[in-house]
Order: C-alpha cells, then sequence, then structure tokens
C-alpha cells in the first residue's frame, strides 16, 4: 500500500481532492469499510455531511444503525477479509464502545461473524440480560472460545505454581524445558568437552524433578459481580476452573452483588459459569465476606481470595469489622483490585487501605501472580 493510500484511511473523507484515488479496488475497500464506521465520527463532532449541511438531520447518534442488520453482516464480512486479525478486533470493539452499535450483539448472524475476543466477551456479558434468546447459541460459542484460548494460555503456568516446585537434588527422566537443569547438565557432560572446537557435547541432559505437595487448604475466592468488574470476573471464571480441577484444594467459588450466590458447582465449567452471572446492580461486600466466615471448616489452613472494586455500598464500618474477623480467626486473606491480564485497576483506595489496616493486604495481580502467591501461601 502506497503512503498516500494510508494517509487517505487516517483522513477518511477529508482526503478527498486533497490526495490520488487509490490504483486498486482494495484500496477503494479498504476506504469504503471504513468509512462505514467512523464516518459517524464526523456527525458526532458536528462535522458537515456530503451534502454540505452540518449533518443535524441525519440520525447517525450513538446507538443507531442506518443501514438494515445484513448490511452490518456484509460489512463485518468485508472487514475480516480486508484486515488482519488485531485489527479487526479493534474495528469491532470501536463499533460497540464508541459507535454503540448494540446490533452487533443483538443479531445470531451477526453474531457468528465476529472474531471471538475478551473485548467481545465483555460487552456480550454487559449486555446479556437484554439478549434476544435468539443469538444466546452465539453467545455461547463466543464465551467457549474466550475461555478455551484464555485457559491454554493461563493453565499450565498456574497449575506448575500450584503443584509443586523444583527439587534442587532430586532429577526427572521427564525432558520438560521448564524445569531443565543448565549447571547440573554441564557438570554431567564435562567430559565430552571439544577442545578443538571449543564446544560441549551434551549427550546427556539433565531436568530437575518436581516436589507434589498435598495442602489440604481451603480456597474460598469471592468474586465481585458488579459491571465494573466484567474483566476480572471473567479471568475469575478460568482461574477457578484449573483450581477446580486441583484435587488438593476444596475451592468455593462464590459471586456477589447485593446477594450472595455459591456458584461451587460450576466452578469445573467456566463456560456455564460465566453464562449464568448476572453482571451489575449494587455491592455489599461485607454480606460476601461473612458468608465465607461461615463456610469456613479449617481457619487456619483458609485463603480468602476477594476480588473487588471495593465500592462499598453497605457501611464501610461493616466490612472492616468482617474482614478484621477473619484475620483474627488466622484466616489469610487477600484483596484483589483487579485480576486480569493488565492488572490495571480502578478501584476504591481508601477502602481498600482501611482493609489492609486491619490485615488484608490488597493488589492487582494476573492469574500466574495469584497462582505463586497461594503457592507461597500455602507453602508455610
Amino acid at each position: 500500500m502506497r503512503p498516500t493510500d494510508r494517509w487517505r484511511l487516517v483522513l477518511g473523507r477529508y482526503a478527498d481532492g486533497r490526495l490520488p484515488a487509490p490504483q486498486d479496488s482494495d484500496g477503494l475497500r479498504y476506504e469504503a469499510a471504513l468509512e462505514y464506521l467512523y464516518g459517524r465520527e464526523y456527525a458526532g463532532r458536528g462535522g458537515r455531511a456530503d451534502d454540505g449541511t452540518d449533518g443535524s438531520d441525519r440520525d447517525l447518534s450513538p446507538g443507531s444503525l442506518d443501514p438494515s442488520a445484513p448490511s452490518i453482516v456484509d460489512w463485518l464480512g468485508e472487514v475480516r477479509e480486508l484486515f488482519p486479525r488485531e485489527t479487526v478486533e479493534t474495528i469491532e470493539r470501536h463499533a460497540l464502545d464508541r459507535y454503540g452499535l448494540t446490533e452487533l450483539v443483538s443479531d445470531a448472524e451477526v453474531l457468528a461473524r465476529i472474531e471471538p475476543s475478551e473485548a467481545l466477551l465483555k460487552t456480550l456479558l454487559s449486555l446479556k440480560g437484554h439478549l434476544d434468546p435468539t443469538v444466546l447459541g452465539e453467545v455461547r460459542r463466543i464465551v467457549r472460545a474466550v475461555v478455551d484460548d484464555l485457559r491454554r494460555r493461563l493453565e499450565n503456568e498456574v497449575r506448575q505454581a500450584l503443584t509443586g516446585r523444583l527439587s534442587q537434588h532430586r532429577h526427572s527422566p521427564l525432558a520438560v524445558t521448564a524445569n531443565f537443569d543448565p549447571r547440573g547438565t554441564i557438570r554431567a557432560n564435562l567430559r565430552h568437552w571439544d577442545a578443538d572446537s571449543q564446544r560441549l557435547i551434551v549427550e546427556r541432559p539433565l531436568f530437575f524433578q518436581r516436589d507434589t505437595r498435598r495442602i489440604p487448604w481451603e480456597v474460598v475466592l469471592l468474586v465481585d459481580q458488579s459491571g465494573s468488574m466484567v474483566g476480572s470476573v471473567i479471568h475469575s471464571a478460568v482461574m477457578a476452573g484449573i483450581l477446580a480441577g486441583l484435587p488438593a484444594y476444596r475451592l468455593r467459588l462464590v459471586v456477589f452483588d447485593t446477594s450472595v450466590v455459591d456458584l461451587t458447582d460450576l466452578a469445573g465449567d467456566p463456560v456455564e459459569l460465566l453464562m449464568t452471572v448476572q453482571l451489575g446492580g449494587g455491592t455489599d461486600i461485607a454480606q460476601a465476606v461473612t458468608y465465607a466466615e461461615q463456610i469456613i471448616e479449617n481457619p487456619a489452613k483458609a485463603v480468602v481470595v476477594l476480588v473487588s472494586d471495593f465500592c462499598e455500598g453497605g457501611p464501610p464500618s461493616h466490612l472492616v469489622a468482617a474482614v478484621r474477623r477473619l484475620v483474627e480467626a488466622r484466616v489469610t486473606t487477600i484483596g484483589l483490585a483487579s485480576l486480569d491480564g493488565t492488572a490495571h485497576p480502578a478501584y476504591d483506595k481508601r477502602m481498600a487501605q482501611d482493609l489492609a489496616d486491619v490485615g488484608m493486604p490488597v493488589s492487582a495481580l494476573t492469574p500466574g501472580r495469584l497462582a505463586e502467591w497461594l503457592a507461597e501461601v500455602t507453602a508455610r
């Protein structure tokens, strides 16, 4: 693509008459595909319409879809054919978040063409209570695709942290790259040093053996399902699915808003779990912490992980008192202001500090870092 063609894509309609037109039909297709979406920006900012008016009489308000749904399907197909996957995801996210084209997630044919992504899943979960029943099959397909991708990326890291640490004294016949012992391998193969080529010929690589631990710890995962926590809800569901598959842990999974719902029975199925949660509403964190206090059987061998933005809807003193009781009972606690791939949260810092003052440290972690923290706690 020529530099002038790239500038035409950046400038949109303002490039007409100032830059030469694309020399091939694909260039025109690129422009038309982007104009369909980003042309709405001009009307939204008071730009002039193609007919010379100010565009005030044109229905391009957020949430409007002047073209019919089939043309949206055609547009999505065009976008996916022209642009790489990362760009497609960005365009779809802008269509949903910036321009309010919610028909993208309310028409089964449209959903079937959208690339599954975490951003799309967040939107679907946020709108789940308002979706037409006819699209739920496609919604479930997208949930499964995103969950499977996240689990594939996280499971090895999480399981490795939680099921055992490397033994620095024993070696294993299993050749696992992550367990490679470089120093031991060098020592064991020194007799194969080739002085002429100045190379060490490795005939027998060594790999550490992992220590396995049986830890009868209870892990209570309390997940805030208020609308602002949707990213953390997704990662919590995947994390719960992994933990539920480890027999050394007894997982209790609880979601809450102003009510508390024990979803432990669904912890092993992140897809069904995400199809069950209802995002939105108020937040009563104290009630959830009190529930955790009631279900713990052995406080000295229990961990409570509270995933929340700490925007407490009830009296803050009730939450502080509930956390204090857990800590005084010797329950290990941690508050997570974020549990996702970025760990850049927005949360009530004053409330978080109040909880830290009574013994619940508050942090923002990725699932992998949470697994490492759990491993350290349960190894004591």
